[in-house]
């Protein structure tokens, strides 16, 4: 990249940041998000589109539901190998079964660095995190992969020499084509440590185009428009890792719990996701 592109390219993230700490009109991922899950971190706008969204999706809170779900088995799966550092990119409000939640359920030894671009979620979410002095949230944007792995609260919770957790729950569908995020992916996955591990799920219509079109059409209303991909994208994003059984798939069917077999027949197979790990 040039030095004329890279400041457009510059001008046009900060354009784009700056634009998002001013719209605070249109419903927010982060809040909506919330809302499905019964939070109470949110406001009308995200009340009433969620309202809405349930009209015309009946059943679409499960979709929410299923993919916290899958963030807590994919948890509990890193700490029983050994993980103990989590990075979550695009974490939203850590509440109601939140990383750092789900890690306090099985040791006191691990680190938690969350990670947002939207400043009232990261507002809301600093207080949540104030007695919890393993976890921290900064305000920043996953597109800016360095200023995240360098900065002050990265350096005083997260050891990238020993293996780091990579979340990204639900957050890759967020960025436009435009953004190259695959690109992105590999940036965070040559950064952390051998044994360390990657954790997404993402928006797909591989498997029923129609509600993805619907949820798709409805999120392009709010501040944060979303972006489907084939399933065989998402699982390109784990190359040269390692996947844990099964392998890229509906979340619903990642390691399922057998005392909770309506995670087996959703309304809606619209999120894909898995794990890997980078080879030691």
């Amino acid at each position: 990249m040039s030095p004329t592109e890279n400041e457009e390219h510059t001008m046009v993230d900060a354009q784009r940041l700056l634009s998002r700490e001013m719209d605070i009109d249109r419903p927010c991922a982060a809040r909506i998000y919330d809302a499905f899950l019964g939070g109470g971190h949110n406001f009308g706008v995200e009340r009433e589109f969620a309202e809405r969204l349930q009209a015309a999706m009946p059943g679409v809170a499960g979709v929410f539901r299923e993919n916290r779900a899958f963030l807590r088995r994919t948890v509990e799966h890193l700490l029983a190998r050994g993980v103990r550092q989590f990075v979550e990119l695009g974490s939203g409000i850590p509440t109601i079964g939140h990383v750092h939640e789900v890690a306090l359920r099985r040791t006191r030894r691990f680190s938690v660095l969350y990670v947002d671009n939207e400043p009232l979620t990261v507002a809301h979410s600093r207080p949540l995190l104030d007695d919890e002095p393993r976890a921290a949230i900064i305000h920043a944007d996953i597109r800016e992969p360095e200023a995240i792995l360098r900065s002050p609260e990265a350096a005083d919770l997260i050891d990238f020499e020993q293996p780091v957790a990579l979340v990204m729950s639900a957050v890759l569908h967020f960025l436009d084509d435009a953004d190259d995020p695959l690109r992105l992916v590999r940036t965070y996955q040559d950064a952390v440590a051998p044994g360390s591990a990657l954790m997404i799920s993402h928006l797909t219509g591989s498997e029923e185009p129609e509600p993805m079109n619907l949820l798709t059409a409805f999120y392009s209303e709010t501040a944060d428009p979303m972006v489907a991909r084939p399933a065989e994208w998402i699982a390109e994003c784990f190359a040269g890792f390692e996947p844990q059984a099964p392998g890229a798939c509906y979340i619903g069917d990642w390691r399922p719990e057998p005392d909770q077999p309506a995670h087996r027949h959703p309304r809606y197979r619209i999120m894909h996701g898995g794990v890997a790990r980078k080879p030691r």
